[in-house]
């Protein structure tokens, strides 16, 4: 099976049109404020309509008020909802679209418990807690607390980068990637470089794993 990617938290057009044509299946943008690689619905659709066909486009929200996640879906052509906060599975399922729920991986976490609980999710995504932000920290998680044999696409964050995709592809063998801080030249400006190392490491990666 492929490991498909997701590169979040997108600011420039020539960033996101650069990682589609690289072979990212999916592009991140931020609706969280005090992110910064938060981006205005302005931009986003000026991002989004700048892509080429086959690119999803995912967006992410932080324990946002209902009304402003439909503003942005009435005008922000999305595909999925990410959900980053403490959203409840009622809460993420209530605008019609396919969404992620994000869990921050800490020691005790009940993982198919939640697997269950957000049953109709199309992926858990695992990343790296941290008491003071929300994704994007740069920090990896100990892999080992993932369990084997989930019934959710597991998409694996926190702490990515090109010198540990491959090995991330051949130890969890998850559903797809997502990186942001990884490769960056700088917060919000990605690094069109470090975007096609991290692809080919994560090729390679399903070549062995294959």
């Amino acid at each position: 099976m492929r490991t498909r990617v997701k590169i979040c938290g997108f600011t420039r057009i020539e960033d996101a049109v650069y990682a589609a044509h690289t072979g990212v299946d999916a592009i991140g943008l931020v609706f969280y404020p005090p992110s910064p690689r938060h981006v205005e619905i302005e931009q986003a659709i000026r991002i989004v309509n700048a892509l080429p066909a086959f690119t999803s486009v995912v967006a992410l929200f932080v324990d946002e008020q209902e009304a402003k996640i439909r503003d942005v879906l009435a005008k922000v052509p999305i595909d999925c909802i990410q959900f980053h906060g403490d959203e409840t599975a009622e809460a993420c399922r209530i605008y019609g679209k396919r969404y992620i729920k994000a869990i921050s991986m800490r020691e005790g976490i009940d993982i198919p418990a939640l697997v269950l609980y957000y049953h109709d999710a199309a992926g858990l995504l695992l990343d790296a807690f941290h008491p003071d932000a929300k994704g994007g920290t740069g920090s990896q998680f100990n892999w080992n607390l993932i369990p084997q044999q989930l019934d959710l696409p597991i998409i694996l964050a926190g702490g990515l980068d090109e010198t540990n995709a491959k090995l991330a592809v051949q130890s969890v063998r998850p559903y797809a990637l997502d990186v942001s801080s990884g490769v960056e030249a700088r917060k919000g400006i990605k690094d069109s470089l470090k975007m096609a190392a991290f692809i080919k490491q994560v090729n390679e990666g399903d070549r062995v794993t294959t």
